[in-house]
């Protein structure tokens, strides 16, 4: 008998180092959004758009967690930020955050998490070149959204959006996938290692 869990199609980096189950992915969830947050706090101030490690965050996140469960961690994020929990960056909260400049990228993030869940349990993320496709795919994804909500709260026209919201990001997105791809894969090695070692242990015995 299989036990209830939000967890659903091949399993994930999560899912190779806890066991499915409701009570755990629960945990999960409330534990990608507390990074997200705090991920949040380490920040470049810019305007319109601030960097922040945000978006390092949801990488880990939806390849971690899968499609759902990612979504889901984000989604909480989100609404504990509207609901007065300061959590999004430089300790903010409330609706107008998300209905501000930089809505659209807390709004992308559950789409990006998704996507770059979706990808993870497809085997994407175990291997260190695909891994980087996948994280900048998920990269685009919170942009696609993000830019054009930007563009709308402040009303400006396409260069005056991509000077003031994508140009000061690119090199650091391209860091940050680098980095989950990296954390991501060394923990698939980790576990791939150990898999061999308790074959082996098995096969002597």
């Amino acid at each position: 008998m299989t036990s209830l869990s939000l967890a659903i199609g091949r399993p994930t980096l999560a899912d190779r180092l806890f066991a499915r189950g409701l009570v755990m992915d629960i945990v999960l969830v409330a534990a990608g959004a507390a990074l997200t947050a705090i991920a949040a706090q380490v920040q470049v101030p810019l305007w319109p758009v601030p960097i922040t490690g945000q978006t390092l965050a949801v990488l880990l996140v939806g390849s971690s967690l899968g499609a759902l469960r990612g979504a889901l961690s984000m989604l909480l994020y989100a609404v504990l930020g509207m609901v007065g929990l300061p959590v999004f960056s430089d300790a903010t909260s409330g609706m107008g955050v998300i209905l501000g400049p930089t809505g659209g990228y807390i709004v992308g993030f559950v789409f990006a998490a998704a996507f770059t869940g979706w990808i993870a349990q497809r085997s994407w993320d175990r291997r260190i070149l695909r891994s980087l496709l996948a994280f900048a795919g998920g990269t685009v994804v919170t942009f696609a959204i993000g830019l054009p909500w930007l563009a709308m709260a402040l009303g400006l026209n396409l260069e005056q959006t991509l000077a003031g919201g994508l140009y000061p990001f690119i090199i650091g997105g391209i860091v940050k996938a680098i980095i989950a791809a990296g954390v991501v894969t060394f923990g698939w090695r980790y576990i791939e290692r150990e898999d061999r070692r308790r074959a082996d242990r098995e096969l002597s015995s």
